[in-house]
C-alpha cells in the first residue's frame, strides 16, 4: 500500500513538473502589477541603460582627471643609424687638432695648400654612424589651479549623468503607467462591449418570440438587430485598440513584443481616488523635482568654468627627472655587442651604455594672452547668467505646471464622481424600461434606447476613470513624486 502511495505522488509531481515547464514554454507569466511593470522597465529600458552607461562613464572620466595629478612617467628607447653622416664645418687648424694622428704621429687630417684658417668640411669624428638611446622621464604637478577645479568638475560631471538618468527614470515611470492604466480600461471597456452585446442579443431573441406570437414587428426585431451589429462592429475596432494599447505599454517596458503580457486586474468600483494629494506636498521643495535638481547641477558646473578660466591665469608649478643611456657604435650590431670602452672611471672595461640624470622644477607664469583669458572669462560669466535665468524660468514653469495640475486633477474627480452617477441612474433607467417591455409597458425603441444610453454613460465614466488616473500621473509628476508615489 505504501509502495502504490509514493508510486502515485512521483507520477504526480512528474505531471505537475511537466506542466509547469509546458507552461513555461508557452510563455505564460503571472500577471504583473504596476508595480511589477515598473520595475522591469527600469531594469530593461535601453534608455535607462545608456543613462546608467553614461554614470560609468561620467566615473571613469573623474578617475581619469585624477590621475593627472599622479606621477607622469614615459619611457623611450631608440636606436638610429645614419648611413651617412653630416660633415663637419670649421676651419683647417681646428679640424687637425680634432682629427688626432695616426701611427707615425703625423695628422689624420693633411691637405696641402690649404690655410690653417681655411674653412673645411671634414667627416664628422665626433659621432658614429650608430647610436642607441634610453630614457625614462617624470613629470609631478605640484600645483595647477586648473587641475584643482578639474577635479571638482568632474564630480560635478559624474553628478550631472546621475541626475540626468533620474530624470530618465521619472519618464519611464510616466509612461508606464499611463500606459498600464490604458490597457487596464481598455479591458473594463471590452467587458462592457460583452456584456452589451449579450444584453443585446437577450433582447433580439426577445424580440423575435414576440414577433413570432404576434406581439411584435419586424421593424422592432430589424432595429435590435442593427444595434447588435454596430455593437460588434465597434468591439472588433476596440480589439485592435487594445492590441496596440498593449503593443505601447511592452514598448514602454522593453517588453518583448512576441511574448505574452497578463497585468493583474485591479477593482475600479472600489479604487479610492482623493480629491487633493495635500498630505503629500506638505514639506513640498523645488529641489524634488528631477528637471530643476538637473539644472542646479548645470548651475555648478558653469560656476567651476568661471573658475577655471580664472585659474588658467595663475601659475603652475611641475616637477621633473629625465634618466638615461646612451651609446655610439661604427654599426649597428655593436650597440648590441660588448666592446672595450673607456669608463667613468677612466678604467677599460666592457661596459659601452652611459648614464644621465637631470631634475628639476618648471614654474610657469601667465603674463599676456592678448587679452583671451579675459574674455574667456566674460563668456563663462554670461553663460551662468543664462543658467541662472534659466532656473528662475523652470522655477515660473513648476509653479504653473503645479497649478494646472491641481485643477485639472480637481475637475476630472469631480467629472468622474458626475459620470459614476450618470452610470448608475442609466442602469437603473434600463432595468425598469426592460421590466417595462417584458409587460408590454414599453416599446423596443425605449428598450433600445435606454441601453445606448447605458453604454454611453459607461464609456463616459471609464474615459473620467482614465483622464482621472492620468492626471493624478501629471499632479505627482509636476511635484516631482511619481517615483514614490505610483499607484
Amino acid at each position: 500500500m505504501r509502495s502504490k502511495v509514493i508510486l502515485l505522488c512521483t507520477l504526480f509531481w512528474l505531471l505537475a513538473t511537466e506542466g509547469a515547464m509546458a507552461q513555461q514554454s508557452a510563455g505564460t507569466s503571472a500577471p504583473m502589477t504596476v508595480e511589477e511593470c515598473i520595475d522591469y522597465a527600469l531594469e530593461n529600458s535601453l534608455t535607462l541603460q545608456n543613462a546608467r552607461l553614461d554614470e560609468q562613464i561620467a566615473n571613469a572620466r573623474v578617475k581619469e582627471t585624477r590621475g593627472i595629478g599622479l606621477p607622469q612617467i614615459d619611457g623611450s628607447v631608440q636606436v638610429t643609424h645614419n648611413q651617412q653622416l653630416a660633415r663637419f664645418f670649421s676651419v683647417y687648424q681646428t679640424a687637425q687638432a680634432f682629427g688626432g694622428v695616426n701611427e707615425q704621429g703625423e695628422p689624420n687630417i693633411n691637405i696641402p695648400g690649404v690655410a690653417p684658417t681655411d674653412v673645411v668640411a671634414s667627416q664628422n669624428f665626433f659621432q658614429l654612424k650608430s647610436a642607441g638611446q634610453a630614457g625614462l622621464s617624470i613629470n609631478q604637478i605640484i600645483f595647477n589651479g586648473s587641475y584643482i577645479v578639474g577635479l571638482k568638475a568632474a564630480n560635478a560631471y559624474r553628478e550631472l549623468s546621475r541626475r540626468s538618468a533620474e530624470q530618465s527614470s521619472e519618464q519611464t515611470i510616466e509612461n508606464v503607467t499611463k500606459a498600464y492604466y490604458s490597457v487596464l480600461i481598455n479591458q473594463e471597456r471590452l467587458k462592457l462591449f460583452d456584456n452589451n452585446i449579450a444584453r443585446v442579443d437577450s433582447l433580439l431573441r426577445t424580440t423575435e418570440a414576440l414577433r413570432q406570437n404576434g406581439f411584435a414587428e419586424n421593424i422592432d426585431v430589424d432595429r435590435t438587430r442593427v444595434a447588435l451589429n454596430n455593437l460588434m462592429t465597434e468591439r472588433d475596432k476596440f480589439v485592435q485598440l487594445q492590441d496596440l494599447s498593449m503593443a505601447l505599454l511592452k514598448f514602454q517596458m522593453n517588453y518583448p513584443m512576441e511574448e505574452p503580457l497578463s497585468l493583474q486586474p485591479v477593482d475600479f468600483n472600489t479604487l479610492q481616488i482623493a480629491s487633493t494629494i495635500d498630505s503629500l506636498v506638505s514639506d513640498w521643495d523645488y529641489s524634488q523635482r528631477a528637471d530643476f535638481r538637473l539644472l542646479t547641477t548645470q548651475k555648478n558646473l558653469q560656476e567651476l568654468d568661471v573658475k577655471n578660466n580664472y585659474a588658467a591665469s595663475m601659475p603652475s608649478l611641475v616637477a621633473f627627472a629625465n634618466l638615461g643611456l646612451s651609446t655610439q657604435s661604427p654599426d649597428v650590431a655593436g650597440i648590441f655587442t660588448t666592446n672595450t670602452n673607456i669608463n667613468d672611471n677612466g678604467n677599460i672595461g666592457p661596459d659601452k651604455w652611459y648614464g644621465s640624470s637631470l631634475f628639476g622644477v618648471s614654474l610657469q607664469i601667465p603674463l599676456f594672452s592678448g587679452l583671451q583669458r579675459n574674455y574667456k572669462v566674460q563668456q563663462a560669466k554670461l553663460n551662468l547668467q543664462k543658467v541662472e535665468n534659466g532656473l528662475q524660468q523652470t522655477q515660473s514653469a513648476i509653479d504653473l505646471e503645479i497649478e494646472q495640475s491641481r485643477i485639472m486633477y480637481a475637475n476630472v474627480v469631480k467629472t468622474l464622481a458626475s459620470q459614476k452617477q450618470n452610470t448608475e441612474l442609466a442602469q437603473n433607467i434600463l432595468t425598469v424600461t426592460e421590466a417595462k417591455y417584458k409587460q408590454g409597458l414599453a416599446s423596443n425603441q425605449e428598450v433600445i434606447t435606454a441601453e445606448s444610453d447605458l453604454r454611453e454613460a459607461q464609456i463616459n465614466y471609464y474615459n473620467s476613470l482614465l483622464d482621472a488616473l492620468m492626471a493624478r500621473v501629471d499632479l505627482l509628476k509636476s511635484y516631482g513624486l511619481l517615483s514614490e508615489y505610483t499607484n
